[in-house]
């Protein structure tokens, strides 16, 4: 039988912690600096202590690869290691792209998922339901706007609280 406290709070947190989040989270994917980045870009999630670096190397306006360091929650490190796969190969607008569709997707209630392929990235659409969880996965994505907006010259439009900086480039 529920408790009262789970029949008012019906939250699976199997969608919080998929296999997929607990798998980058375990073995994540371009974790370590890139010696060919051509910026790079750090953030700081105030509420609860994650941090991301992340180098990006671009090439053509075309995302060439990236590479992840921080510490923090699984929900933080296993979002950068979902962002550095699927940004590889795409150009800088096709990684703006994403950018906003997986911000849009942890924060706005009316985003549409079967309206852009996110693939894999859906796996952190349960992030959403978890208020204080959403920073967590946000930050990756913050840190990814930051580097993009510097490797072109462009000015970050920055009306988040998570802290991001440019760190090199």
């Amino acid at each position: 039988m529920a408790s009262n406290r789970e029949s008012q709070n019906p939250v699976d947190l199997d969608d919080l912690y998929r296999d997929v989040i607990l798998e980058h989270y375990r073995r994540p994917r371009n974790r370590g600096q890139r010696d060919d980045a051509t910026v790079s870009a750090e953030g700081f999630n105030p509420s609860c202590g994650d941090e991301i670096q992340l180098s990006v190397a671009i090439v053509d306006n075309v995302v060439s690869g990236m590479g992840f360091g921080g510490s923090g929650c699984s929900i933080s490190q296993s979002s950068a290691s979902m962002m550095t796969e699927a940004m590889s190969g795409r150009s800088l607008e096709s990684a703006r792209e994403m950018s906003k569709h997986v911000q849009q997707m942890l924060t706005d209630d009316s985003f549409d998922l079967d309206a852009v392929d996110l693939g894999d990235l859906e796996a952190l659409s349960g992030v959403a339901r978890f208020p204080v969880r959403i920073k967590c996965g946000l930050l990756a994505w913050k840190v990814l706007d930051q580097a993009l907006a510097n490797a072109t010259g462009e000015a970050v439009d920055d009306d988040s609280d998570i802290p991001t900086r440019v760190t090199s480039g």
